[in-house]
């Protein structure tokens, strides 16, 4: 408890999956917490569910692909909680399962749009708030298909090595303002995300789930809290000394 007491944090995707999972560690650790999602009603109820709880957290309706929109529901934030130093960018999709010879340019645009631009524009808006708090921690979520080859999902292999590089270059540029900017690089985690993924490319789920499992030497995938203690940890002062890090949670899938 209260690892993150005193941090205003804000979490995009944090109505479902990794990011609710994020919300609710963050919150459980100190944090004010702001949840950000097109998906308005999980949005609001986990907002709901926590301030029921007596931790405090709220709920923007936001789609990352907007950039006013994401200036907006940020200015808002440091409003409501009186500043922010924590981001998470973790808003993303996988898009289309095919390979690079089968994407459409439009499929290809849309993913670049939520998965690239998303973390684009929340970390450029939220920079001058951390500026005004004197530092801060952005985590972004990458993936292992930002570090290694998997096959198919070209659009998504393609943003998740952007977010990589762009995590790497923000931590240079402003590692003298004291903000501090890292990747995460996740594995199968079992989410809303992955299981439609295995949906769009298997006939049989569970047959598709025990081989996505397979495939990761621990024998199994990761749960969201496996990533979302990473970025409690990230965000916290325990990880003061870390920027421009790959965090790399896969069950030893890239070990090989």
């Amino acid at each position: 408890m209260n690892r993150l007491s005193g941090k205003i944090a804000a979490v995009t995707g944090g109505a479902v999956g990794i990011g609710r999972a994020c919300v609710i560690r963050m919150a459980e650790e100190g944090a004010k917490v702001a949840v950000l999602d097109v998906q308005e009603a999980e949005g609001r109820a986990l907002a709901a569910e926590l301030a029921a709880r007596g931790l405090e957290a709220a709920f923007w309706t936001l789609d990352v692909t907007d950039e006013k929109a994401v200036k907006s529901a940020i200015d808002a934030v440091a409003a409501r909680f009186g500043g922010l130093n924590v981001l998470v960018n973790n808003a993303g999709i996988s898009g289309s399962p095919e390979p690079t010879a089968d994407v459409s340019e439009a499929e290809w645009d849309r993913v670049q749009a939520v998965n690239v631009k998303g973390v684009f524009f929340a970390t450029k808006h939220t920079i001058p708030h951390m500026r005004t708090a004197g530092g801060g921690s952005i985590v972004n979520l990458s993936s292992i298909a930002g570090l290694i080859g998997i096959g198919g999902i070209a659009p998504y292999h393609a943003s998740k090595g952007a977010v990589r590089l762009m995590s790497k270059n923000d931590a240079i540029t402003y590692a003298a303002e004291k903000i501090r900017v890292n990747s995460i690089h996740p594995a199968y985690i079992w989410t809303p995300m992955v299981e439609n993924h295995l949906r769009a490319t298997s006939d049989d789920l569970e047959a598709a789930k025990a081989a996505a499992g397979a495939l990761h030497p621990i024998g199994h995938m990761g749960e969201p809290d496996d990533i979302a203690w990473a970025v409690v940890w990230l965000a916290s002062e325990e990880a003061k000394f870390v920027t421009g890090a790959e965090i790399v949670i896969d069950g030893g899938y890239t070990a090989r």
